[in-house]
């Protein structure tokens, strides 16, 4: 993978996403381009399935960086986020030099084993060091799913691109990674951590992005169909489910449909494929019968208009 420069303005930025199939609108460009210029990490926000996580995936594809990802989880810890001593081999080293007779000389082995060479270096400790092609792109995914103790380690990474390990001391990077994080807001992240990012919202996109997403990434599906599979989720966004479908489920209605060989939604078909739009029973419940009907109703008289 050949490293690519940072783009040197927003309509690059725009060109880059695109080559790698993002359709973006400039806002994100913009918010993306000065997270590159000013070397600041990069907050995005938004409702599940909106596109937030490719991000990252398509600006470490485009500019050849390496990937690494943090997905966390509640209980995440330093352990799995950051670093951990591979006790095991420790213990064997702790082991031979008994058998050895080396035990004596105690300060150099517990120098040597809480070395280097016993680090077992996780996704944050990994992203500080050099990397071929330039910093790396760090995801820090679904950051909300974690608890406020562990946001408040990350500050040190996000201000000061450092981690301290007691045993070690502080380890800084040379060249800080790119560092994007996002939030489905199942919980507020606190301030601490937002004044040390850019932001942006990542919403749903409008009816003319959509299909422009939707022609790139699902380029199989014929034109009317994807005019009116956009169409369709534009008014089903619109009625009170318990989880309207992002752009992803949009793709995958898409890909299913191309699959069953449609050529355009009518009643049935959309009955049958709901369970790859919606992902809870009762939004499909309230979706069936004459509600499928009014809403394709409703999308052919905006197409025919």
């Amino acid at each position: 993978m050949t490293p690519s420069r940072i783009p040197a303005s927003i309509d690059a930025t725009l060109a880059l996403l695109q080559s790698q199939g993002y359709v973006a609108d400039r806002a994100l460009a913009t918010v993306l381009f000065l997270a590159l210029r000013m070397k600041r990490p990069l907050l995005l926000e938004g409702e599940a399935g909106t596109g937030k996580t490719e991000i990252a995936k398509v600006l470490a594809a485009g500019l050849g960086r390496r990937l690494i990802r943090l997905q966390c989880y509640e209980g995440l810890d330093l352990a799995s986020a950051v670093y951990e001593w591979n006790y095991a081999g420790q213990m064997m080293a702790i082991r031979l030099a008994e058998a050895g007779g080396a035990v004596g000389d105690r300060d150099r082995l517990e120098a040597d084993l809480f070395s280097e060479k016993y680090l077992v270096k996780r996704p944050l400790l990994q992203a500080l060091e050099p990397q071929e092609g330039g910093a790396p792109i760090l995801l820090i995914d679904e950051l909300d799913r974690t608890d406020e103790a562990f946001e408040a380690f990350l500050l040190e990474v996000l201000a000061d691109a450092q981690v301290t390990i007691p045993e070690l001391g502080t380890i800084k990077a040379a060249e800080p990674p790119i560092v994007i994080l996002t939030s489905n807001r199942t919980r507020e992240i606190h301030d601490a951590l937002k004044r040390r990012c850019l932001y942006h919202w990542v919403g749903y996109p409008d009816a003319a992005r959509e299909l422009a997403i939707l022609k790139a990434r699902a380029p199989d599906a014929p034109a009317k169909l994807a005019k009116q599979v956009v169409g369709f989720v534009q008014a089903i966004r619109k009625e009170e489910l318990f989880k309207a479908p992002g752009v992803a489920e949009t793709l995958d209605w898409a890909t299913a449909l191309v699959e069953l060989d449609a050529v355009a939604l009518d009643p049935a078909i959309v009955s049958d494929t709901l369970g790859a739009l919606l992902k809870y029973q009762d939004d499909i419940q309230a979706m069936q019968g004459s509600k499928v009907r009014e809403l394709l109703d409703q999308v052919k008289a905006e197409a025919r208009a």
